[in-house]
């Protein structure tokens, strides 16, 4: 009778396919309609999740690989060698998901052999690329043993463990290097990342962090493999592990603090922004917490201890990073990020797949070995180095039928998701725009500033569009002119600083509803934050400056007044901006609520009460800037026979 295969079908197996699904449908959207259609990135966010997780996170998660590779066969530590296969197993898979993950993220992926042969020897990218390569390479190589094995060759295999301990010494070279070089990718950056993450010292942070998370990995990938396949946990060994990680995460917090400390950026903890709330989140959950519990013997000693330990400090890493890349740039940048689904997706169905490949390795290779007693010490070979040539070979796995998913795994999968856009929504810009000098027109834009590109320069000829006038509101004190060619000459030269998303580029009636909508930062005042241009409420004439160049003002109105034989109140805009040389912005705080007196002020007693407390006119009419309310009514309250506008207090 045929073998019949059966699959069990449970409830974790069929989010993990579902999971796979999602992942596979976000593939196709973002390679058939490219990055534009597939994420929420711009030239002012060109590194989303796709690089700030999946790559910065999953290479220094990666990290178990050299590290116990370097405890091995260099400090010659055997004890930890019945996991050794299994750590370098993940740390392969590591790597290679961050290269599938660049696939995604690069606009070409067919070109991601380039720096192999096209070197830029100055730019920290290239060795991070490079070195990722080489040590890919090197990961595979030192995996090959369970392959040889496997298919019994050896021949191969001999020569394979003779060159293992150089190819471990390799290794760790190029691990050092790009570990290090992905902090160098933002040190070059000051000023742009916030002060509680820019540090010269960033690649000593990232190459200590990565160091403590890979040993944390190491225990996190040892217990969800005894949960999945039955495998002995080694308590010894993880146990002695897990002594190392607050050494290494006590190093790593006070090389961080004593920079911020030298770099005066202390203060900036206590400043109660977004951005010093996950600073004291990441501190505190993903390095103090663990350095506390992994001092702990009995916590150390337990299962479940290192276990949710571990887990603390991936998720403590994994927040560093993401506030390195993400959080530290959006006060710079004042441009929320949220990830797309597609970027989720894609981000949960790479983990999903490593996963997935974890499982079957594990299955059908021998990784890990047979019995529970230490392996005898391998004779050392004619070089001197312990050839690793009488390890035990890997038994048949626990009867128990081994998961390929496990509840916690794929339960971690579908947390990811969540954590992705609550992660967006906290990195949103909060801004408070600092005061801009006094300025004008003229000061925004100097005369002869206006200038056409220079084609040589930008190598194509590009024609800018002529100027456009935004439709006029109905309160406007005049038309918006808009003027490319003055926005180019003053700095802003990349079409996509106000263009992100380049098909199509929307044409101003698409984009005024946008621009004129709130002050959260988007549209207008994404760049007119009184930092790095003047504000949107600075001065309503430098942007409403009507079809001549000159701010429209609206006609007079009045107040009726509700008291019989008292006059209406009058207000003149041209008296009060022209004579009291007032701004807009001092009566209208809000730019885009420019409401009629009626709207604004409410009832007449409601108006007596706030202009009692100096607010409304009495803001400007308080015997100093101007004369006081009470000190002759008929300044005010003047008799009119015909007035223009007329609004009755309720």
């Amino acid at each position: 009778m045929a073998h019949v295969l059966r699959i069990r079908i449970t409830f974790w197996r069929v989010v993990l396919v579902v999971l796979i699904l999602l992942g596979l449908y976000a593939t196709a959207i973002r390679f058939i309609k490219g990055l534009g259609a597939a994420t929420n990135l711009s030239d002012t966010t060109p590194w989303g999740i796709w690089i700030g997780f999946d790559i910065l996170c999953g290479v220094a998660l990666a990290a178990g690989g050299f590290t116990l590779a370097a405890g091995v066969y260099i400090f010659r530590l055997d004890r930890y060698r019945p996991i050794l296969r299994a750590t370098i197993l993940t740390a392969f898979l590591g790597y290679l998901m961050a290269i599938v993950s660049l696939l995604y993220d690069i606009g070409q992926p067919w070109r991601i052999w380039h720096p192999m042969i096209m070197w830029n020897e100055h730019s920290p990218m290239f060795e991070v690329a490079l070195c990722v390569m080489l040590y890919t390479t090197v990961l595979a190589l030192e995996f090959s043993p369970a392959v040889l094995e496997w298919l019994k060759l050896e021949r191969p295999l001999r020569i394979i463990h003779m060159l293992t301990p150089p190819l471990v010494i390799v290794g760790v070279l190029l691990s050092t290097l790009h570990q290090s070089t992905l902090g160098t990718l933002f040190v070059i950056v000051p000023g742009k990342i916030h002060g509680l993450w820019y540090s010269p010292f960033l690649p000593v942070l990232f190459y200590m962090s990565a160091i403590g998370v890979g040993i944390a990995m190491i225990i996190f990938e040892s217990s969800m493999s005894h949960r999945a396949f039955g495998i002995s946990l080694h308590d010894d060994i993880l146990t002695g592990l897990g002594k190392a990680i607050p050494v290494v995460l006590g190093l790593y917090l006070v090389v961080r603090f004593v920079t911020l400390g030298a770099q005066g950026s202390l203060g900036l903890i206590f400043e109660g922004s977004p951005e010093s709330y996950l600073f004291m989140l990441e501190i505190g959950l993903g390095f103090i917490l663990p350095i506390i519990l992994f001092s702990n013997a009995r916590i150390r000693a337990s299962s479940q201890g290192r276990f949710y330990s571990s887990l603390i400090v991936i998720l403590g890493v994994v927040l560093n990073r993401l506030n390195v890349s993400l959080t530290g740039t959006m006060r710079y940048t004042n441009y929320g990020y949220i990830p797309s689904f597609f970027e989720a997706a894609t981000t949960i169905f790479v983990i999903a797949c490593g996963m997935v490949a974890f499982g079957l390795i594990v299955k059908h290779l021998p990784i890990f070995p047979a019995h529970e007693e230490e392996e005898e010490e391998a004779e050392p070979h004619s070089h001197g180095v312990y050839a690793p040539l009488q390890e035990t070979m890997p038994a048949p796995l626990s009867p128990a039928r081994p998961r390929m998913a496990t509840p916690t795994g794929v339960a971690v999968l579908a947390a990811l998701a969540a954590l992705f856009v609550a992660f967006g929504y906290a990195i949103r810009p909060s801004v408070t725009p600092k005061p801009p000098a006094e300025d004008e027109l003229s000061a925004a834009f100097p005369a002869g500033a206006s200038r056409k590109l220079d084609m040589a320069e930008h190598q194509v000829g590009l024609k800018l569009p002529h100027d456009y006038a935004f439709p006029k509101g109905e309160l406007s004190p005049g038309k918006v002119i808009f003027s490319h060619d003055r926005h180019v000459a003053h700095g802003d030269e990349a079409c996509t600083n106000c263009h992100p998303k380049l098909y199509p580029m929307s044409s101003p009636k698409d984009g005024t509803a946008k621009f004129h909508s709130d002050e959260r930062m988007y549209g207008c005042a994404r760049c007119h934050d009184g930092i790095r241009a003047f504000a949107v409420g600075r001065e309503c004439a430098l942007c409403h400056g009507g079809d001549e160049g000159k701010p429209s003002l609206p006609e007079d109105f009045v107040i009726a007044s509700r008291s019989s034989g008292v006059g209406s109140v009058r207000f003149s805009h041209k008296n009060h901006v022209l004579k009291a040389f007032s701004k807009c912005s001092d009566c209208h705080p809000r730019p885009y609520e420019m409401v009629a007196p009626g709207t604004t002020f409410g009832k007449i007693d409601d108006l007596s009460k706030r202009m009692e407390k100096g607010h409304e006119c009495a803001k400007c009419h308080d015997s100093r800037k101007a004369f006081g309310i009470s000190a002759d009514c008929t300044k005010c309250h003047a008799r009119q026979e015909k007035p223009m506008l007329e609004f009755t207090m309720r």
